[in-house]
């Protein structure tokens, strides 16, 4: 049996650029790969930081995209309006809802504690059987290095499954997502 291709990969990122411009080449690098391959970018619906330069390279590469937002970030994060598709939701649940529901796959490139968050939602639905869809942690310059260690110790000291360090894949670069996604037929 074989698996269904995806349509839509959802990305949680920064609303700031970090301090390398590794980050933001990668997050544009993501972006015009989803574009290429004729996916939908389902993201945050903001236009600063990572997200704005993920969604940009997106749009400017031709691509679909989805940004949802919450009321309450509509100014912080500056949201892009000028999107296929705009959603502004009442709170951040709605919208982990939102973005959940309109995605096959989930990527996390750097970011802060919200996209820490968004992240472990994910990896904890999993475990928990609702739902089935690959996550990758693009790990640019080791950022997710310590999460990993942490869930590591978690396993080691008995309050994780060894088997949750399978519900997520680690890559160094898009490249490798992308290769990995068409080596399982997943585009």
């Amino acid at each position: 049996m074989s698996k269904e291709r995806i349509k839509a990969i959802c990305v949680y990122c920064g609303s700031r650029l970090g301090i390398s411009n590794e980050y933001a080449d990668s997050a544009k690098l993501l972006g015009q790969e989803i574009a290429y391959n004729n996916l939908m970018l389902v993201y945050g619906g903001g236009n600063a930081g990572l997200m704005g330069k993920l969604a940009k390279s997106c749009q400017q590469n031709g691509g679909k995209i989805l940004g949802v937002i919450p009321y309450n970030l509509t100014k912080k994060e500056q949201g892009k309006k000028n999107i296929s598709n705009y959603i502004i939701t009442e709170n951040m649940h709605e919208r982990k809802k939102v973005m959940h529901m309109n995605s096959d796959l989930v990527i996390a490139l750097p970011g802060g504690i919200g996209t820490l968050e968004e992240l472990y939602e994910m990896i904890t639905w999993k475990q928990l059987g609702i739902h089935n869809k690959p996550i990758y942690l693009l790990n640019i310059l080791k950022y997710w290095d310590n999460i990993i260690n942490c869930l590591d110790l978690m396993i080691k000291e008995g309050f994780l499954e060894k088997k949750a360090k399978n519900y997520f894949k680690v890559c160094e670069t898009v490249d490798e997502i992308f290769l990995d996604l068409k080596k399982k037929g997943l585009i």
